[in-house]
């Protein structure tokens, strides 16, 4: 009687579950529709002014082109992933009367909120 290894055929199991992996990885890309993403977008000339009415600017980079470097970033990660981005500018005249007319602080939910509504609008009139 010929004794096998005990890691006689590891190889190939190994195979089958990577290959398994693939699958799945293939099926879940497969799932993902395409969706329209919002983001919320400033001008160079607006963020300064933005900044200083914000509830919470302590979360955002103190400078434009530092804010810009990772709003790019996060455009270029849903963009991968197959979405399309909408950019959503928010300015520093109608933001805080946008967010006083919908009794909101003006903070990042604030800012979301406006970005999906004005995207919601923009997608029924395409």
């Amino acid at each position: 009687m010929v004794k096998k290894s005990a890691f006689a055929g590891s190889g190939k199991t190994v195979a089958k579950l990577q290959e398994k992996k693939q699958q799945e990885q293939a099926a879940a890309e497969k799932k993902h529709q395409p969706m329209l993403r919002a983001l919320v977008w400033y001008k160079e000339e607006h963020y300064l002014p933005l900044l200083s009415i914000f509830d919470d600017k302590e979360l955002l980079p103190p400078t434009y082109n530092d804010w810009l470097t990772r709003a790019e970033d996060k455009k270029s990660e849903v963009e991968a992933m197959g979405d399309q981005v909408i950019k959503v500018f928010i300015d520093p005249e109608t933001f805080p009367a946008w967010c006083e007319k919908k009794n909101l602080p003006k903070d990042a939910n604030a800012r979301s909120q406006l970005a999906i509504e004005v995207a919601q609008a923009q997608s029924f009139n395409m």
